[in-house]
């Protein structure tokens, strides 16, 4: 793994812990409906991203 994947994989890692906390406070409060799967959609997409660069 180069300085650049790695470098990617802290970015990601720190943008699920982002989105994680986000969606738990958009469960708390749902002021927006859309805002909950939207959440969700891309905190699959980072974990799919996370998983393949781990896996590559």
């Amino acid at each position: 793994m180069d300085k650049k994947e790695k470098k990617r994989l802290e970015v990601l890692q720190q943008k699920i812990a982002k989105l994680q906390q986000q969606l738990a406070g958009a469960k708390k409060q749902p002021d927006d409906p859309a805002e909950i799967p939207r959440l969700e959609r891309e905190l699959a997409a980072a974990h799919a991203e996370l998983s393949a660069l781990k896996n590559a």
